[in-house]
Order: structure tokens, then C-alpha cells, then sequence
């Protein structure tokens, strides 16, 4: 029988030797963005390993090496589940970025008790903050649909990056982005233009970092100053010389911002 159960990519804290530590032990799970995949969040995962913490690294149901979603299933449910399956005895420093950073804002919603610690990466609060922004996520269905997951790939990648990124980055996520399927992108797309956090961003008890590029022209650094602002004593650091992909950009720039957050917690 096929599932909607992720598969799961470990970083393991021996394979990335480093000096930089914080005290105590953490799980963290990465959840990658739309048109990403586990591997989106590797460089930001290996960095966070050799600094201590447990990383793991889902494909979304629909995306890379995981099977395609099962109708009727809540995205934020499916990586709840994950969640407690992966850290059956403590809460994880959950960091989602782009889509992954609004289902990681919904489980810390719905799910206060999985999540010790919360990391949202050049996000949003979901299209659905207007009937705009609905339709023009749910017509990016369409168009992957009628043109392919390649030539969209090719149209978009270079706006998620910074002006003069490396462009073996930029290639990359085209290269990651070409192999997403309609499936697991549908399913993304109708969940981030039925969504609008803002009303319930008060109710986040996670300690909470916003991370975005300064030069992210997707969701953009306002939306990123919104979502500190809102959520209850939430930190923002903004990341120079990165886009919307800061995670990939400036992994380690974004590894140090986690840590010295994390470094800070009681």
C-alpha cells in the first residue's frame, strides 16, 4: 500500500566535525519549501549537525523519495505525525522555510507540545491572506501542470536567489524545483492558498527565530517583520547577500543565527 509517510534523511553530527556547540542536547526536523525537497535543507542540516543537534530532513508527501499524498490527509497532521515518530520523547527544534516554515507555524499552533523550539525561514502567513494571493497560488497548479515542472523551473529559479548568488546554487534549485511532481505540489499549492495564520500567530508558545534574506523578493522582509512581530517574543535576524533561499545561500550564516538562539534559551 502506498503512504504520504516522508522518507527521511538523517545528518549525522560525526560526518560534519566542528568547534561550535550549545549546551544540551536537540532534535530537529527541516521541512524544505514548495518547490524543494529534503536536499533543499542538507547544507543548513550538515551545519546544524556539527554544532550538536539530531537533524532530520523529510521529503514532503509528493516530493523526492516520498510516496504521493494520500487524498483527504492534512500536510501539517502528516509532519505531526512524523514529529512524534522521529522524537517520541521530547519536543524538536522544528525550522521550516517558504511553505515548510507555514506548516511548521501550524503544528506549533495546533500542536504546542511537539515544538520546544520554532525557526521560520523567509515565510509567510499563507496566501490566503487575500483573494489574490490565493488564486495566483492556486494558478501555479495549473501551470506546472500545462508547461512542466522544467520550464517553470527555469522561469523561477533565478528570482529566489540574490543578485551575483553562486550560480551553482541558482542551478541547483532549478535542478530540485524540475523535479517536482504535480501530486505533491497540488497539495502544497490549495494548503497555502487556504491558509492565513495571522489571526492565531499570538497563540505560538515556541520560542520562536524568524530568519529571512534581505534581498528575498518572494515572500519578502516585511512579511518576515510581520511574522516576528506577531508571534509572542519571536527574534528576527535578516541575512545579507541572500534571497529567498537563504538557507542554501548562507548556510552557515543561518546555522550561526539558529545556534546563538538556541544558545540563548533558559
Amino acid at each position: 500500500m502506498i503512504t504520504a509517510t516522508p522518507v527521511l534523511e538523517r545528518v549525522h553530527v560525526e560526518d560534519h566535525p566542528s568547534g561550535r556547540e550549545v549546551r544540551g542536547e536537540h532534535d530537529a526536523v527541516l521541512l524544505h519549501g514548495i518547490g524543494g525537497a529534503a536536499s533543499s535543507c542538507a547544507p543548513l542540516a550538515a551545519r546544524l549537525a556539527a554544532a550538536g543537534l539530531n537533524c532530520w530532513c523529510p521529503d514532503a508527501p509528493g516530493y523526492g523519495r516520498s510516496h504521493d499524498p494520500r487524498a483527504g490527509v492534512d500536510p501539517v497532521d502528516e509532519i505531526a505525525d512524523v514529529v512524534r515518530a522521529l522524537s517520541p520523547d521530547r519536543s524538536v527544534v522544528l525550522l521550516g522555510t517558504s511553505w515548510g516554515g507555514v506548516i511548521a507555524m501550524a503544528l506549533a499552533i495546533r500542536h504546542p507540545g511537539l515544538v520546544s523550539a520554532l525557526v521560520v525561514a523567509d515565510s509567510t502567513r499563507g496566501s490566503g491572506t487575500s483573494a489574490h494571493r490565493a488564486a495566483a497560488m492556486r494558478s501555479r497548479v495549473t501551470g506546472l501542470a500545462d508547461r512542466g515542472p522544467a520550464a517553470v523551473a527555469a522561469e523561477r529559479a533565478g528570482a529566489l536567489t540574490a543578485p551575483g548568488a553562486d550560480p551553482s546554487i541558482t542551478a541547483e534549485v532549478q535542478r530540485t524545483m524540475s523535479a517536482v511532481r504535480l501530486p505533491g505540489f497540488g497539495v502544497a499549492a490549495e494548503f497555502m492558498a487556504a491558509t492565513d495564520l495571522g489571526a492565531d500567530l499570538a497563540s505560538i508558545t515556541a520560542p520562536t527565530l524568524v530568519v529571512v534574506g534581505e534581498h528575498d523578493t518572494i515572500t519578502g522582509v516585511d512579511e518576515s517583520r510581520l511574522l516576528a512581530e506577531r508571534i509572542p517574543g519571536a527574534v528576527l535576524r535578516i541575512v545579507s547577500d541572500a534571497g529567498h533561499v537563504a538557507i542554501q545561500e548562507r548556510p552557515g550564516t543561518v546555522a550561526d543565527h539558529v545556534m546563538d538562539f538556541l544558545g540563548s534559551l533558559p
